[in-house]
């Protein structure tokens, strides 16, 4: 379990506990939550424990000291961790870039991968692509919608897709005239509707820059083209995603925002469905769903998000980098919402392209670009 104590990973060990025949943690990895991580090791007593930040290494392994847990750091013990032949299953949770190195040493060791980290194929597609073509295992998507794409998908044939249908819920400021998003603050931008999110990804949520995300991850996992995934913003968030098939059909999965479900789903492929007590949806639920198109002038994220899938290479990975900084700057109010905007787009304008990269290519990109974007924000820092 990469990235532990985050929302999906905690979430994720509440459905493992549901199913002890079923499932034993036998890795459990965490970025800083140092506290958190002793506690859920404490209560789930897997084989290892990681924790990324060096800094919480001797209050880690101190604290555990009287089990026989196993206690690491970094991201090099990461990456030879999941490796290990015990493991089966990698739930990669880890949030941003910090997911990459561990999910390609995961594939390369034939492990069944279940991808919450969507920033792993918006950084590293085109390599994860071709990885994943030589690996014996395979990879099942987390993300609410592309779990729903996958199983609109089950029994179709890939040539008769037309195309995917991704669902948005709008975020916070659906509603919110353009003019008036320069002021919001932090706060306002992590109250979002109907999902319960980390704040990294809620913010993404309120730029829609996580749409665009999901979007290049569903290109890379359905082997579609930028220009035949279509968003709709669906502010009830029931209409997980949809698949329309040349025939003229659209095949829908729904749902209640509740991202247990698409973690069991994920963590019951390829052969069964796990079984839940949780509340299941009723006709109220599905009375009234509305779709309309998002507003590409005032989430201008989602055009950039739509260029740098057509460019390639190490375009993705720029804007990825360049959002990671200018979201944590947000969050610190240190910069205006809109301020995102401008340090992705100045970012991407100024980072040369390298068009088929390979993996330390990706983590140059990944250095420069964040160094760039860093100068950038403390320019223009409030």
């Amino acid at each position: 379990m990469l990235g532990s104590t985050g929302s999906i990973g905690k979430q994720t060990l509440d459905i493992i506990a549901e199913y002890p025949n079923l499932f034993n943690p036998w890795l459990l990895v965490a970025r800083s939550s140092a506290d958190l991580l002793i506690a859920q090791a404490r209560l789930c007593r897997p084989h290892m424990v990681i924790i990324a930040d060096e800094q919480y290494y001797e209050y880690v392994s101190d604290a555990l000291s009287d089990t026989d847990i196993q206690v690491s750091t970094g991201s090099t013990a990461i990456a030879e961790a999941v490796t290990m032949p015990e493991i089966d299953t990698v739930v990669t949770a880890m949030v941003g870039y910090s997911g990459l190195e561990s999910t390609i040493a995961a594939i390369g060791a034939g492990k069944r991968i279940a991808l919450a980290n969507k920033e792993t194929l918006v950084v590293a597609g085109e390599l994860i692509d071709r990885l994943l073509k030589k690996s014996p295992r395979v990879l099942y998507p987390v993300d609410s919608e592309h779990g729903a794409f996958y199983q609109c998908l089950v029994g179709e044939r890939h040539e008769d897709i037309e195309r995917l249908l991704l669902t948005a819920s709008g975020g916070p400021f659906r509603t919110m005239p353009k003019e008036q998003l320069e002021n919001v603050t932090a706060a306002d931008a992590l109250k979002h509707p109907n999902w319960s999110m980390g704040a990294k990804i809620t913010i993404d949520s309120a730029t829609m820059m996580n749409k665009g995300f999901e979007m290049i991850e569903a290109r890379w996992l359905f082997g579609v083209e930028p220009q035949d995934i279509e968003i709709m913003v669906h502010p009830q968030s029931i209409v997980h995603s949809m698949v329309a098939f040349k025939d003229g059909s659209i095949k829908a999965q729904l749902g209640l925002p509740d991202m247990h479900l698409p973690i069991r789903y994920a963590l019951g492929l390829p052969d069964r469905r796990l079984a839940s007590d949780c509340r299941k949806m009723t006709l109220e639920d599905m009375a009234c769903l509305t779709f309309e198109r998002p507003d590409f002038d005032k989430f201008p994220l989602l055009n950039t998000a739509y260029a740098a899938a057509r460019i390639g290479g190490t375009a993705p990975c720029v804007m990825n980098a360049a959002n990671e900084i200018a979201v944590a700057a947000f969050l610190q109010n240190k910069i205006k919402f809109t301020d995102i905007y401008k340090i992705i787009e100045k970012t991407m304008e100024r980072s040369p392209l390298v068009e088929h990269p390979e993996y330390q290519d990706y983590v140059d990109s990944n250095a420069a670009a964040r160094e760039f974007a860093a100068r950038m924000t403390d320019e223009i820092a409030i």
